[in-house]
Order: C-alpha cells, then structure tokens, then sequence
C-alpha cells in the first residue's frame, strides 16, 4: 500500500484548543492548563516499573554483592582510621610518662598529683607508659586503610557500569514497548492528543525514567545496606551515642513524607506542561511559513511564553518544595554532630571512650545520615519518576485496534468489487455521521465523491481502509467482509495519493520506492515519468539521489505532490484511492496528471475525492454526500440534467471562476 503512513483528513484534525491571547495552543485532553493531579497510584505505578527489572535479576544480584563489598569496606575504613588515631594519640601520651612502670602505677601516680582527670583518660586508653608512637603500627594501617578504599572503589566503578548496562537495556525494551504500541493504536487516539505531547512521553518521560534507573537505583539499595552496617559497627562502638543519632530518623521520615505529598502534584503539572510546550513549539515550526505569512511571529512568540511560564512555574515549585529535604535534613544532621561532639568528648575525659573510637563514631553518624538524606532526595526523584512513568503506562494502557481475525480471509485475486452495507459511523456517540449507508461499486469503476467540507468524504475512506472502525453494519470487498482480512492484507490492496503530501528524510528514490522496496531502477524511472516527474528529478544535482528533508522544502508543494502520485504509480495497487490528489499542481500539470491518472485507473477500482468538479467529469459513478449521507448518485450528466445538489455545486463553481 503507497502512503500507508503518510496522515489523512482525520488524523490532521487539529487538536488545536483556544489559549486565548497569542493564538492556538496545543493541549491534547490533558494540556498544562489542566488542573494539577496527583499519582493516581504512586505504590502501583512504581511496582510495575521496578517490573521491568525483574529480566535482569542476575546483573542486579551481582550488582547487590558489588555493593555489599564496597559498603563492607567503607564500613572498615573509618573503624581502620580510629584505630591509627588512637595509636597516634596513645603513643604522644605515654611517651609523657615515667618508663619502666605499668598502666596501673602510671594511673596512681597521677591521681597522686591531683590529675584525677587525666588519670581515667588514661586508664581507658591501651598504653605503655614511656614508649611513644608507633609510627611501623601506624604505617601499616594506613597501607590497609588505601587498601580498603582502592578496593571500594574499583567496585563502585563495577556496579556503576553494570547498572548504566541494566538501565539502558530497560529502557530500551520500554521504548520498544511504546513503538510497538504506537503501531496498534487507533487513529482515533492521534486525532486526541497533539504530537507534541504523544512525543514528549516518548522522549522526555522515559528519558526521565532512565536517568532514575541509572542514577537512584544503586543509590537506594546502598543508603539501605550502608544503613544497616553503619548501625552495627554504632552499635559496637556506643550504644549511648547510637541513641542519639537514631532520634533524627522519626523527624526525618516525617519531613520526607510531608514534602513527597507537596511535590509529587507539582512534579506531574511539570512533565505535562512539558507536553504542551513540546506541542506549541512542534505545531509553530511545522506550520512557520503560514506564521510568518499572516504576521502571527509575535502571537506564537506569546503563546510559547504561555506555555514556557507554565512549565517554570511548575518546575519551579517542584524543585522548590522537593529541594527542601536537603537542608532540613543537613540541619538535623549538623545539630546532632554537635551533640555527638560534646558527649563524646566528656566520655574521652572520663575514660569510658577511647579518642579513635568517637572519631570513628563522627565518622559513622555522618555515614549514617548520608543514607538517610540520600534516601530522602531519591524519594522525591522517585516523585519526578513516577509521574513520567504513569504518562508512558497511560500511553501503553490505551486501547489498541480491536485484533486481527485468528482465522483471516485471503483475497487470491482480487476483481475490486466494494460493498457499503447499512453501514453507521460516529466519531462521538452523540454526534451522528453516517447512518445506515447503502453503496456498491462494480469492479474496475471510477468512483467520485464530492459534496461540502465536513460531508463524510474521508471519512468513507477511512472506514474502507480500516483507519476507523464501523458501528455497524459491512463493508465488502469482493464479497468478504474487511474485518475478516488482516489490516496488513487489506491495506496493501490500495494506493493512496492524498491532499497533504507526505514525505520523509530519504533520498527521491527512496521516497518513491516506500511502497514498493523491491522496485528496480528503471521501474521507479518508469513511474517517474508516468507522473512526470522524472523531468523534474533529473535538474536536481544529485538527481534520483538527492536527499530530501522531512518538510521536503527543496522543491515545491506541487513537485512534491507529483512525487507522492508517483509513489502510486510505482506500488501498482488494485484499489485507487485519490484524495484531492492535483490540488497542488498547476493546471497544464493537472492536465498532464489526469491523462496519467486515466492510465493508472484503468481495470482498478477507483476512488476519487474532489472539490474541483471539473476533474471528475469522466468519472463512471459520482456520489454526491453532505452530512454523511449519500443525497445524490449518477454520472456527470445526469445529475447535471437532475438540476438538483450536483448542479448547483457545478454551477457555483464556474460562477466563481467567471
């Protein structure tokens, strides 16, 4: 099928919505003026993205084991350090005192000299009164402790590389999810929401979600585990202290839930302005010369300031209220290193604790809160990430096209015979369209729809070509109903020339041979000149091989419809579909074209959609529709001679033109 994804009428709908001063805005159903909304299911969302995770179980089991090492040896460190310091301190103290005595005499003599404090400081400590430092002692251990960290690190750069590896083949099985369903959605869903927003849930939201995997994920499972090592060797070290520093814990859960309740709403109005800013500027440069042909430059300017105020301002307060964890928590953590400070230090006068041992504590408590801040900033990226993750899981929860029959039809040779029975269609329930629409077209006719904007024209292609599925009723092609065929098999039955040009970044020869892969060289020249465009072609400098842009803004509206009907030309279907398809060719071209056209439509079953009545004349059926019924059938002179719908639209026509 040629053009099968180029988008028709229905799909160029606009979803365009007023935004007042500045002109359209683009807000899909749900636009950054939509009122703010919460997770619907913050627990739900998040279990079924950890989901995704769980194919990967065997990298992320080694992924924990590297963590438990590294925070294994982090844990080390600081009791490792304690231990050079009080070698350090012990040894400048009891070189300060008489040698050839023991611990005990040293402490009675200075209790005999009144340094009662002294005296239990240094009952508490490992010395031996006149040897001094041991400096080998010392050297050793801080061999062991560059050791200890060399280690740590090798395997935090370990597990960094083994989650960036998890994060991305998740991600990347997630967007392959979403094209897959972007291929099974009905046009219904692109006709609701603007581009701009179905794109930034491909782009923005699970870029969002990967920067998560990637980033907080180590992070989580780390403050857990570091949280728990760092508790036992507290433990070891102070029960007292540990007490202390295990108070912030209730007011930092607090705090954590109280702001992930604020910044959640504000993380979800920011990806979906970021929707909406996506649509306003993807909508503006797709259409940039109408902006600038009717001087709209500083009303799109005004509405992209709209919408870019909206995404600040829900930016803003998302960060705001999510960045208050920080230092609220810093402020817990430097007030309880106080406390640990002085308590600790009175315990070192009164010989219950050794000097290394509360540095080692220090040490500990700033390890131990670390996780804990850490743990509540992830929470509120978790916020960010889970709004991202709940528009994606709304974009693959929507309704797909109803399946393919398991058991299809096949069209061996297909005559083209097409049967419209009782068939009903709506867009909106209440909006009636078609109702109960009777239609045949006999095998090899040329068939031209016309009638008014709005009638139903494109709206029978689209039913014919499964776009849209119909409330009732049959539409027969040679005798079986399409909704016995697969999609894939009907669709190739047509050649589709539509009013909008559709064309892709490629070369020439790659956009004609888009319906048709296997096409040789001198086929697509063949169709080329058939379409007159082979002329055309050969001026360019590369010819055939010239690359085109999306917007195909190197030649011109009719060149580029000249090669789209080339396309047609090229793909040889059975069933022709021609949707105001010379509309942007001059008239000695239109002439040129319908000489072609002639050709192409012989023995096919065509379908002609027109506004220029003159094109049609030849026509062997003209439907005549307005408001989704058929008001008058016959060809060009016999409802010229019925005077009725047909004639007045005719004679309109050339009245204007008079």
């Amino acid at each position: 099928m040629t053009d099968k994804a180029a988008p028709n009428k229905a799909s160029s709908r606009s979803s365009v919505r007023s935004g007042g001063p500045g002109g359209p805005r683009l807000g899909g159903p749900r636009g950054a003026g939509a009122p703010v909304e919460r997770a619907k299911d913050f627990r739900g969302s998040l279990r079924r993205l950890v989901g995704y995770l769980r194919p990967h179980r065997l990298l992320l089991a080694v992924v924990t084991i590297l963590i438990l090492l590294s925070i294994i040896l982090n844990v080390v460190g600081p009791k490792l350090l304690g231990e050079a310091t009080n070698l350090l301190f012990e040894g400048v103290i009891g070189r300060q005192l008489p040698s050839g005595i023991s611990k005990a005499e040293a402490v009675d003599l200075l209790r005999s000299r009144g340094q009662d404090q002294l005296a239990q400081m240094v009952q508490g400590m490992e010395i031996e009164p006149g040897v001094g430092v041991d400096f080998s002692a010392i050297g050793r251990l801080l061999m062991l402790l560059a050791g200890v960290y060399a280690a740590g690190f090798l395997c935090n750069w370990m597990q960094q590389s083994l989650v960036a590896d998890v994060s991305q083949r998740v991600t990347y099985s997630l967007r392959q999810e979403i094209d897959q369903k972007l291929s099974r959605l009905p046009l219904r869903y692109y006709d609701q929401y603007a581009r701009g927003e179905i794109l930034s849930r491909v782009t923005n939201d699970v870029d969002n979600i990967a920067g998560t995997l990637q980033q907080s994920l180590i992070q989580l499972v780390q403050a857990a585990l570091t949280l728990i090592g760092v508790l036992i060797m507290m433990v070891i070290i102070s029960p007292l202290l540990t007490v202390l520093s295990l108070t912030i814990l209730p007011i930092s859960g607090a705090l954590t839930a109280l702001v992930g309740r604020k910044s959640q709403a504000y993380f979800r109005a920011q990806w979906e302005s970021t929707g909406a800013l996506n649509g306003q500027v993807e909508e503006v440069y797709t259409g940039h010369s109408i902006v600038q042909a009717f001087n709209q430059e500083s009303a799109a300017i005004q509405a992209f300031d709209q919408e870019n105020q909206r995404l600040f301002d829900a930016s803003f307060k998302a960060q705001v209220v999510s960045g208050a964890v920080r230092p609220m928590m810093q402020l817990l953590n430097n007030l309880n290193y106080v406390a640990i400070c002085v308590i600790g230090g009175m315990r070192v006068a009164s010989g219950t604790m050794r000097l290394g041992d509360v540095q080692a504590f220090i040490q500990y408590a700033r390890q131990f809160t670390q996780p804990v801040v850490q743990t509540a900033s992830i929470f509120n990226v978790l916020q960010s990430t889970v709004a991202s993750a709940e528009r994606v899981f709304e974009l693959l929860d929507e309704a797909e096209e109803a399946p393919d029959t398991k058991h299809p039809a096949a069209l061996e040779r297909v005559r083209g015979h097409v049967e419209f029975r009782d068939v009903s269609f709506r867009y909106q329930p209440d909006v009636p369209l078609i109702e109960h629409l009777n239609l045949e077209i006999q095998p090899g006719q040329t068939v031209a729809i016309v009638g008014p904007t709005g009638a139903g024209k494109t709206t029978l292609v689209n039913l014919l070509m499964r776009f849209y599925e119909i409330d009732d009723g049959a539409i027969l092609i040679d005798g079986i109903d399409i909704r016995n065929l697969t999609r894939d098999s009907l669709r190739r039955l047509f050649g589709m020339v539509l009013q909008d040009t559709w064309l892709f970044t490629g070369t020439i020869r790659e956009n004609l041979a888009y319906g048709r892969e296997s096409a040789t060289q001198e086929e697509i020249e063949a169709a080329a000149k058939a379409a007159y465009v082979d002329q055309f072609v050969r001026t360019l400098p590369d010819g055939y091989d010239t690359v085109l842009d999306e917007e195909g803004s190197h030649i011109s509206q009719g060149q580029k419809q000249l090669l789209t009907i080339a396309r047609a030309f090229l793909a040889d279907p059975q069933i022709l579909i021609l949707d105001e398809a010379t509309s942007s060719v001059d008239t000695r071209t239109e002439v040129l074209i319908q000489a072609a056209m002639a050709e192409l439509m012989r023995d096919r079953t065509s379908f002609i959609i027109a506004h220029r009545l003159s094109t049609i004349r030849n026509a062997d059926v003209i439907l005549v529709m307005d408001q989704g019924r058929i008001i008058e059938q016959g060809t060009h002179a016999e409802l010229l001679a019925a005077r009725g719908f047909y004639y007045e639209l005719y004679r309109s026509q050339f009245a204007e033109s008079a």
